[in-house]
């Protein structure tokens, strides 16, 4: 079947501006080179409903003009007014978090600050830097309560502006595997689906010129999210089938870090994604195992991402990525906390003697990730009290139970390994132990790679590679099952566990793309530093949203070269969570809940602090029986079995189409061209405000300084001879560890803190004033811009020097308004009538972009190279060349001595 050319769908709303009169809020929403807009009227009459209204139109930037004006004279008071606007501009936005209602009315949430924190082929990816929370129904219509002032204060105590991440073209809730495997569909079924769409869509504008495409059409697919990592989806829920998709922003809470890993001058993006689980979601003792429904405690997907920054397109890019998992043990267990002890006694709340919340919690797995599905347990094995052990006795005969209706190749495979005894013990290496844990898992598992193998690993093959698991398709390799790694919290040593293997997952990684001869990598080199750095962080940032302080044992610590100084600092974090965990997790709790939308308050019930317990908030079974029943036999899910290895939800069938939004669109509009989107020409860029610069660098930052040094990532280093010594001068590095725990690697832009709106234009989208009213926001440490500036002074030649003359730093405003000239004139070269489109069979853009390739080579790039075609003469010419140099001369022809003749008659008469 053939492979159609196909992009993820673009949001045509990345900037926003909110107006108000007194009767509604009008949102004007446009894409960022404000050619496209869409507008959305929120009513304010009503007291305690929501009435949110989209017209689907897609507005010009006149027209968007026009209808503000118009908007603007009819709400005046008095015709012809002109001191009091009847159109008030009330925040500039990037993005709706959602509505949300307590005892009043309804509020809307706006992302009023963004930070850009990793880009994915181009598709970036931003962290909620601030939020304002806006009351919707007017003044006179308002019914007070009482009440409504504590639950705003609890609803703010989740603080957005805490590693919330979010993107306008990449699906943060699916894996990048999920994502590609989508974009690789076949051209019949996306045909079929385009088809369906246009029968089933809603918007009348939805289909505007596509019968003229023709074959030179790009599909551009969109999925439904995966709800579970989607923090948002319950303030979405009151609109989501009343407004384009564009409006709809999905955000996930966890960890998002990039770093770039320099080999030879070649840019290897090293990205690391953390996504929490909204189901079952809560603080450390207060969330223990599991609920009804399966989901367990603190679960969180980490996905480990590389790619070669060098080609940024997903069908010509190479891409690869492994997934793993942490989670608490899926058991009905608590611990008392009333008792104020370290370690409260674990207790097991229910007997489950068939495993039936072990069965719903690994049926999602088997969909998700398909088998093997690999459980590590790093719980204690022996303690002279019974405390920890217990779980691993539950959890063992549970998988015993479970095992015994599965087939043997699918079998969930147990591996339980007391990681603190190991940590005593003077004659082990916990490492070493671990990363023989960690090959045997990756080579049964497998990981994502968009390539077949290279050249060079057919020609010389290593032995490790060839017993390389997965699943290998001719488009490359798919990862088929998962790493489930757990203690009883899920923090420190789940985090080592977590690191060691994705450090050898990341060695097969590199190999794939053809970037090191062996799948092995050391430590103490500056690719390994670089990837514990970005596991610290992710460890970090985890540790504190689930147990309120930072790692206390890092991997340091088990590589026991951990300065003594650290010891103390272990104290002070072990005490930080102790405190969290007894005074502050119960607020956390209930904030938690009401933002998910587990307790919804209403008139007549009781209040959210008056609840003696959330229990029966998160497991609903005990408010209303099931009428069905899952079998005690059969515990998976109809259809999951058949398609294993394979996870069902990446198989191509009707209930996974039905997840799709397929859309045919030419190959240079804006909802799917990702050059345009990624490069922004209808913007002026910065060096000093560039992202790929910012971030963190291997060669920069953890490379040797001394000249004559080996620039390899791969070679070892010595403590001393580092840039960014892990163990070494830690006074520089305290500051950037502080900034970087709920941050990732790269210092934020200036200009994504400075302009909370985007460009200075009448229709809507000029700047806020810093006195813009906002009810809720939250300071964010800010790199020093004096550090930015030594760090390119070491890495940059200053242009006095490479020029002999030095550049004005900022643009004059005469330079700045030819240069706003010349991309306006630009903008209206490519404009284009609409109706002519659904009569052209060919894009007016065809004519301007014509790319020659100058190479003689039809297919000529750094995988594969297709030689040209030689004529016959010329293959005839090369065989008579051959046969000459052994000796075979041919005969001379007519032609051969007409020519020898006119030869001789030139030179000698």
């Amino acid at each position: 079947m053939p492979v159609a050319a196909a992009a993820p769908l673009i949001s045509s709303v990345q900037k926003l501006v909110l107006y108000e009169t007194r009767a509604r809020y009008f949102l004007v929403g446009s894409n960022p080179a404000e050619t496209k807009y869409r507008v959305l009227k929120i009513d304010r009459t009503e007291p305690k409903d929501l009435v949110v209204i989209d017209d689907k139109h897609v507005y010009t930037q006149q027209e968007v003009r026009e209808l503000l004006g118009r908007l603007d004279l009819g709400n005046r008071t008095k015709m012809g007014q002109k001191g009091s606007s009847g159109l008030s501009r009330a925040v500039s936005a990037f993005g709706i978090v959602g509505f949300v209602r307590f005892l009043e009315g309804y509020y809307i949430v706006l992302i009023t600050k963004r930070r850009k924190m990793a880009d994915i082929g181009g598709h970036a990816i931003y962290k909620i830097e601030d939020t304002n929370m806006i009351y919707i129904p007017n003044d006179s219509v308002r019914v007070s309560h009482p009440d409504e002032a504590r639950y705003l204060r609890i609803f703010q105590n989740v603080d957005l502006s805490s590693n919330f991440y979010f993107s306008y073209s990449y699906d943060l809730s699916h894996s990048l595997q999920y994502n590609l495997t989508v974009l690789r569909m076949p051209l019949e079924i996306l045909k079929t689906e385009t088809s369906q769409t246009r029968q089933e869509s809603f918007d009348i504008f939805e289909d505007e010129g596509l019968s003229a495409q023709g074959g030179s059409g790009v599909f551009g697919i969109c999925s439904k999210p995966y709800k579970k990592y989607v923090w948002n989806a319950k303030l979405l829920e009151a609109v989501e089938s009343a407004v384009h998709r564009d409006w709809l922003l999905y955000i996930i809470h966890g960890f998002c870090g990039q770093s770039k890993l320099l080999i030879y001058g070649r840019p290897i993006y090293v990205t690391l994604i953390a996504r929490r689980s909204s189901k079952f979601a809560g603080t450390r003792f207060l969330k223990r195992g599991a609920n009804c429904e399966g989901d367990v405690a603190n679960e969180v997907e980490t996905e480990q991402i590389l790619y070669d920054a060098s080609v940024m397109s997903f069908s010509a890019g190479s891409y690869s990525s492994y997934v793993q998992v942490r989670g608490s043990v899926p058991l009905y267990w608590s611990q008392d906390i009333s008792t104020m002890m370290p370690k409260p006694p674990i207790t097991l709340d229910q007997a489950d003697p068939y495993a039936h919340v072990a069965a719903l919690h690994f049926d999602q797995m088997l969909q998700r990730f398909g088998s093997p599905i690999i459980i590590l347990n790093l719980v204690k094995e022996r303690e002279k009290r019974k405390h920890e052990r217990i779980l691993s006795e539950e959890l063992v005969a549970a998988v015993t139970y479970l095992n015994q209706f599965l087939p043997p190749e699918h079998a969930i495979i147990y591996i339980p390994w007391d990681m603190a005894k190991y940590t005593k013990s003077k004659l082990c290496n916990v490492l070493d132990r671990l990363n023989v844990i960690a090959e045997s898992v990756v080579k049964k598992t497998g990981f994502f790679v968009n390539r077949p193998d290279s050249y060079c690993s057919i020609l010389r093959p290593d032995e490790k590679w060839n017993e390389l698991g997965g699943c290998v398709v001719s488009t490359g390799r798919l990862q088929t099952g998962v790493l489930r790694t757990n203690c009883v919290d899920c923090l420190d040593r789940t985090n080592t566990a977590q690191f060691m293997v994705g450090k050898c997952a990341l060695a097969y990684q590199l190999y794939s793309l053809g970037l090191i001869d062996k799948p092995n990598l050391q430590f103490d080199t500056d690719a390994v530093r670089l990837f514990e750095e970005l596991y610290e962080d992710h460890g970090d940032t985890l540790s504190l949203q689930y147990g309120g302080s930072q790692l206390v044992h890092r991997v340091k610590t088990y590589r026991k070269i951990a300065p003594w100084t650290q010891h103390s600092k272990d104290i002070m974090q072990t005490l930080s969570r102790y405190y969290s965990n007894a005074f502050s997790d119960a607020d956390r709790q209930d904030s938690i809940n009401l933002f998910l939308g587990v307790f919804k308050p209403a008139e007549g019930k009781p209040h959210l602090w008056e609840l003696p317990t959330d229990f029966y908030l998160h497991h609903k079974n005990t408010l209303s029986l099931s009428q069905t029943r899952q079998s005690y036999t059969y515990w998976w899910t109809t259809g999951v079995l058949k398609h294993l290895p394979l996870p069902f939800d990446e198989v191509t069938c009707a209930e996974n189409r039905r997840k799709l939004t397929v859309k045919k669109f030419h190959k240079y509009e804006e909802e799917i061209d990702i050059h345009n989107e990624f490069f922004r020409p209808y913007e002026l860029s910065s060096f000093d405000e560039t992202f790929c610069l910012a971030m963190t660098n291997s060669t920069r930052d953890f490379m040797p300084k001394n000249v004559g040094i080996d620039p390899s990532p791969f070679t070892v280093r010595k403590p001393d001879e580092t840039g960014k010594s892990v163990l070494g001068n830690k006074n520089n590095r305290e500051e950037t560890v502080l900034q970087r725990k709920t941050a990732a690697s790269a210092p934020p832009p200036p200009s994504e803190e400075a302009v909370s709106s985007s460009s200075e234009d009448d229709s809507g989208t000029d700047k806020e004033d810093e006195g813009a009213v906002s009810q809720r926001s939250t300071p964010v440490k800010v790199t020093d811009t004096g550090d930015n500036t030594k760090i390119t002074e070491n890495v940059v030649q200053a242009t006095k020097d490479v020029y002999g003359v030095n550049l004005s730093d900022v643009p004059s405003e005469d330079d700045l308004s030819i240069y706003a000239r010349f991309v306006q004139l630009g903008q209206s070269q490519h404009k284009q009538d609409k109706g002519s489109q659904q009569f052209c069979s060919k894009h007016p853009l065809d004519k301007v972009i014509n790319l020659i390739p100058i190479s003689s080579f039809s297919q000529d790039n750094i995988y594969e190279v297709q030689p040209p075609r030689a004529d016959r003469k010329s293959i005839e010419i090369f065989h008579a060349h051959i046969q000459a140099g052994r000796g075979n001369m041919q005969p001379l022809g007519r032609d051969d001595f007409l020519m020898y003749r006119e030869y001789i008659r030139n030179r000698y008469m």
